[in-house]
């Protein structure tokens, strides 16, 4: 057989060439797992999926589309293989078991946020797989349930966003957690593996997501902040700690403008030609707002000049000045208007391509964020159909033959889709 673990030498390394060779089985739901996975499976890894033979239980997760297949699935397991086994019958665990601890130097590892009990139970694999590397994501360092919306109320976040009253809560609509932990699991993954290589042992990693979410509060200080005594004030859309703020414009739209950096602001109070109004209001307040502190201090007095100034200008001219000025700035738009008119989500980034995806159609597909400066990117690709994978995985991995592959359907225990495969288009 050719040696898969190496790009051909023939072709030029793309992105999706970089862990050519790396097999990981993922049993996973929702967002972390999924994500994890995703992100190995466009950097070039086999990822493969194993899920119920009706699907897992975000198979359906909205948003879907007018047949009710799920756009959130779909977007999560791009460029992956799907194998739909019955996980309930002690045969189907015991295929799942075969493909999890399959031999070969670059497989043996398993990406699940699954209880790691029954066909996932870490010392159970182990006695088959002795260099398992099985990354296991549970809400809590205790293996139990949670997700963002129950991990944000414990940390106070609600209590940050926003506006209102002090008793007021604001959940995030973005699953910030999830997030992050999705790519740790990717890290966690990839140190194991490099461990593997340098000492042949394999390693259980447990990741918890509140443990991620409390460690990015230590990061950003909140922690520390209320260890102090300080309890932060909610600020509306205002920047914390700098100058940001929101202003509608002449024509009626709304944008944000930011003065983080010396740079920035420096550029704003130029574009807007308020530099001898700053110097006033820094006598007047006695503040020095070269620092951004005191630009936080100060932003009700600040935004009152910046506001007649904005407000007596259409956004185009604006866009002009502040571009011309490199200012720190964005108007606000929906989501419809930056799939409908914004060049950034459109094909003329790298980033997106024109992928035909079963049950959906064609759509504009994000590939990996990752820009390396001697690999050019790869192409996005879809997400496979539930068990369009299952014969071939079965075949190459296990050595299973028509007649036992025939078998297993014949019996219920595997799966395969009808419709055709997803195509990638030109």
């Amino acid at each position: 057989m050719p040696d898969q673990t190496q790009p051909s030498k023939s072709l030029p390394m793309l992105t999706d060439s970089i862990l050519k060779g790396l097999r990981v089985v993922e049993a996973s739901a929702f967002v972390a797992a999924p994500l994890g996975g995703m992100t190995l499976a466009q950097l070039g890894a086999e990822v493969i999926r194993i899920d119920p033979l009706a699907g897992g239980l975000d198979y359906k997760r909205w948003p879907v589309s007018e047949n009710n297949t799920s756009l959130f699935w779909c977007g999560l397991n791009k460029s992956k293989k799907s194998v739909a086994i019955d996980l309930a019958s002690p045969e189907g665990r015991e295929l799942a078991t075969a493909l999890i601890t399959a031999p070969g130097p670059d497989a043996g590892i398993l990406l699940t946020n699954f209880p790691p009990r029954g066909f996932l139970d870490h010392e159970t694999l182990k006695k088959r797989r002795p260099d398992l590397i099985q990354l296991t994501i549970s809400g809590d360092r205790h293996g139990g349930s949670a997700v963002d919306y129950t991990i944000n109320p414990r940390l106070g976040i609600p209590f940050l966003t926003g506006g209102g009253d002090a008793q007021e809560v604001w959940n995030h609509v973005l699953p910030a957690w999830d997030l992050v932990t999705g790519n740790m699991a990717v890290i966690g993954i990839l140190a194991a593996e490099r461990i593997r290589r340098q000492t042949g042992e394999g390693q259980h990693i447990k990741l918890a997501l509140e443990d991620a979410a409390l460690a990015v509060m230590g990061h950003l200080g909140l922690i520390a902040e209320a260890q102090l005594g300080t309890r932060r004030e909610r600020v509306n859309n205002d920047l914390f700690g700098a100058f940001g703020r929101d202003f509608l414009t002449g024509d009626g739209e709304r944008i944000m403008i930011v003065g983080l950096t010396l740079k920035q602001w420096k550029a704003l109070c130029k574009a807007t030609e308020l530099s001898a109004s700053i110097a006033e209001l820094e006598v007047q307040l006695n503040l020095n707002l070269n620092e951004e502190g005191n630009r936080f201090k100060a932003r009700e007095d600040i935004a009152a000049l910046l506001k007649p100034w904005v407000s007596s200008r259409s956004l185009v001219q604006i866009a002009e000045v502040f571009e011309k000025s490199g200012v720190c700035w964005s108007k606000y738009q929906t989501v419809q208007q930056l799939v409908g008119s914004d060049p950034a989500c459109s094909t003329s980034n790298p980033l997106f391509t024109d992928v035909e995806q079963s049950g959906v159609g064609n759509w504009l597909v994000p590939g990996l964020p990752l820009n390396f400066s001697g690999i050019p990117r790869a192409p996005a690709r879809a997400a496979p159909q539930l068990g369009e994978h299952t014969e071939e995985v079965l075949t190459c991995l296990l050595g299973l033959s028509t007649a036992e592959l025939g078998r297993l359907f014949d019996k219920g225990l595997i799966g395969a889709p009808s419709t055709q495969k997803t195509t990638v288009k030109a």
